[in-house]
Order: structure tokens, then C-alpha cells, then sequence
């Protein structure tokens, strides 16, 4: 068997079918499929039932214990030389594996990883999250961008490793958040070969709202501290620009609104000299601190309506952007302060986001 197909799922049983349905279409076929079900409330063992005449497909199911645990679950009962680790939210292209298939025999790797898309058929909310997780002005471009700021980590949603180096390392740390990056040091810090292979793309759905994008982003800008902690030389300059980016808009926000009280404040006041001196202050403080963000904003809106070919994909791009840095910064703060400042390990810190 040259690949095995890991995925592990939680309440997502109709995600699964379409990601399910992708691989059945792929062009290249000698690969076997893991499904592990991690505590689900939603099974997804009907959906799985349906492909098990046309696939080498398994099913399992087990208690609750996070995707990186599920994920060792599965590879200690796969059969491939290769592991595929895939999000159940994932579809494949046709041509896949054989895209995986012709890197490995042009240049052989133990580990890989490939970018992502968007799928024609997700909402418009779903193209403008995948645009600020891909965009080389919101992410650097570190997660499989032409151009990046840091070399690529293959993360988990589309990652491939050589089954034996995925033993000798443990397979995934039990880090609620942040495990693929955990893995993805480990394979470098071993003295592994590990590239990312940009003919193996996926799309990937991500968030269907911006309520739940926020908390993804956040817990990510969490985890970094914590990888922080266990890999200081990790910890590059990429990795702390949203959180200056989120210092930034709150000061620059502070700005506007001791701007606005001035100019408020001095139209209710007969005396004409704080007029003459104040209110000229406080439109040049809302000017101050309008216009980056209005700057920003408008990069944003055309980089990604030219992507996208969609001026309302854009104009959500902007919210969605500003969700992805001020998520993450803001998450990268408060565990900055939680365990760098107050000493606090990553239990006690974070119990209530990721040890529910």
C-alpha cells in the first residue's frame, strides 16, 4: 500500500461525504482510508457505509481526546508507506495523489505539505476567510504562498509524511491546538527532508462565520505562544505581526475617538479660543487615524476582488482580514502575558479554550 488517508472527524458527517466523494474521483488510486471518529455527537459511520463497496475504506470511533490524538489513532492501524493527514473539511482535486506521487519520485521527502484553495461552490464568507488565511498581507504567505515570510510547515489539513518517520518521532504531542506545527518542528529539529509540494493542493471550507473564524484565528495567536514556550527559536518575526498589527488598530482606534470627543466637545463650548485650538486637534486625530486603516483596507478590497473576480468577495475580504489579525494578535497577547509574564502553564492558562 503506498498511501494511507487519515482524517480524523468531529460532527461533521456531511463534510466527510463530500471529501469522501473527491477521493473516489481520484486519478490515482492504490491508497487505503482511516476514518476516526473522535467523540462525535454527529457520527459519520452511514456516510462512510455508503463508499465501502467502491473504496478501501475503515471506520472507527473513540472517545473524545483532539484531532492529533485521532490522528495517532488512525496511523497505528494504517498500512501505507505514506501517511496523507487531511481535515475532514478538505476536498481533493481529481489529480491529488498523483500530483503527491510525481513530487516523491522526482525528488523523494520524508514529509511534505501542499497550499490550499477555495471551491467554486463555497459561500462568499468562505472565499474571503480563505483569502485572509492565504494572503500574503494578512499571513506572509507562510502557509503555501508564492511568496512568504518563514519556510513552509505543512499543517494538517493537507500534510504527508513516510510512516516510519511518523513512528520514530511519536506522531502528534497531545497539544489541543497547535499539534501540527508541534509535529511539523519535530520533523525539521530530526534532520528530516521536508518541502511543500505546490501541485498538491486541497480545498479547504475552513469557517462558515466570522464568530467562529475569530475563535480559530485566537486560538491559533494562543498556541503559538505555546509553541513559543516548548520551541523558542520557533518564535519569528511573521508569527508577532499580528500582534503589533492589533496594538496598532487599537491605538489608532483610541486615536479616532479622542478625535471625535474633542471635535463633539468643542461644538458645545462658547469659548472660541479651545475651539480655534481643539477642534482643528480633533480632525486631524480622526484624518491620523482613519486613514491607515482606510489604507489598509483598500489594499486588501483590491487584492482580493482581483483574486477572487468578485468586488463583494473583496469587501468581505476586509472584515475577515482584519478578524484573522486582530484574532490572532489578540490571542497571541493574552497567552503572551499569561505564560511569559505570569508564568502559568499551558493547562491552568488555557483550560477553558482547549481542555473542555
Amino acid at each position: 500500500m503506498r498511501y494511507s488517508v487519515i482524517v480524523p472527524v468531529y460532527n461533521r458527517p456531511d463534510e466527510v461525504d463530500e471529501l469522501l466523494q473527491s477521493l473516489l474521483q481520484q486519478t490515482y488510486t492504490d491508497f487505503e482510508v482511516i476514518i476516526v471518529e473522535d467523540g462525535s455527537a454527529v457520527p459519520c459511520k452511514d456516510v462512510v457505509d455508503k463508499y465501502a463497496a467502491s473504496m478501501n475504506i475503515r471506520y472507527y470511533s473513540k472517545p473524545n481526546s483532539g484531532p492529533g490524538q485521532s490522528r495517532n489513532y488512525g496511523a497505528e492501524r494504517s498500512h501505507g508507506e505514506y501517511l496523507i493527514i487531511l481535515d475532514s473539511d478538505c476536498i481533493l482535486p481529481p489529480d491529488y495523489f498523483k500530483a503527491v506521487e510525481d513530487e516523491l519520485r522526482s525528488e523523494p521527502a520524508d514529509a511534505f505539505g501542499g497550499p490550499d484553495r477555495a471551491h467554486h461552490s463555497f459561500t462568499d464568507t468562505q472565499k474571503a476567510i480563505n483569502y485572509s488565511m492565504t494572503s500574503f498581507f494578512t499571513t506572509g504567505g507562510i502557509r503555501g504562498g508564492k511568496k512568504k515570510m518563514d519556510k513552509f510547515y505543512p499543517r494538517s489539513f493537507n500534510m504527508g509524511i513516510r510512516a516510519e518517520v511518523y513512528k520514530a518521532l511519536g506522531g502528534f504531542s497531545d497539544m489541543r491546538f497547535g499539534e501540527d506545527i508541534d509535529f511539523s518542528i519535530r520533523i525539521f529539529n530530526g534532520g528530516y527532508s521536508c518541502r511543500l509540494f505546490p501541485g498538491a493542493w486541497v480545498w479547504h471550507k475552513r469557517r462558515t462565520d466570522m464568530r467562529k473564524f475569530f475563535k480559530q484565528v485566537h486560538n491559533s495567536g494562543i498556541a503559538r505562544i505555546n509553541l513559543y514556550k516548548k520551541y523558542p527559536e520557533s518564535l519569528k518575526l511573521v508569527h508577532m505581526l499580528p500582534a503589533v498589527f492589533t496594538a496598532g488598530v487599537s491605538l489608532l482606534l483610541l486615536t479616532i475617538l479622542v478625535g471625535i470627543y474633542f471635535i463633539v466637545f468643542t461644538s458645545f463650548t462658547p469659548d472660541a479660543s479651545s475651539y480655534n485650538m481643539l477642534h482643528p486637534l480633533g480632525v486631524w486625530l480622526c484624518v491620523a487615524g482613519l486613514l491607515p486603516l482606510v489604507l489598509f483596507s483598500a489594499l486588501i478590497f483590491i487584492d482580493s476582488s482581483v483574486q477572487n473576480n468578485s468586488l463583494k468577495i473583496g469587501a468581505i475580504s476586509i472584515l475577515s482580514s482584519f478578524i484573522q489579525l486582530t484574532g490572532y494578535g489578540s490571542g497571541f497577547i493574552i497567552a503572551w502575558w499569561k505564560r511569559c509574564v505570569k508564568g502559568k502553564d499551558s493547562f491552568s492558562a488555557f483550560e477553558k479554550s482547549f481542555y473542555k
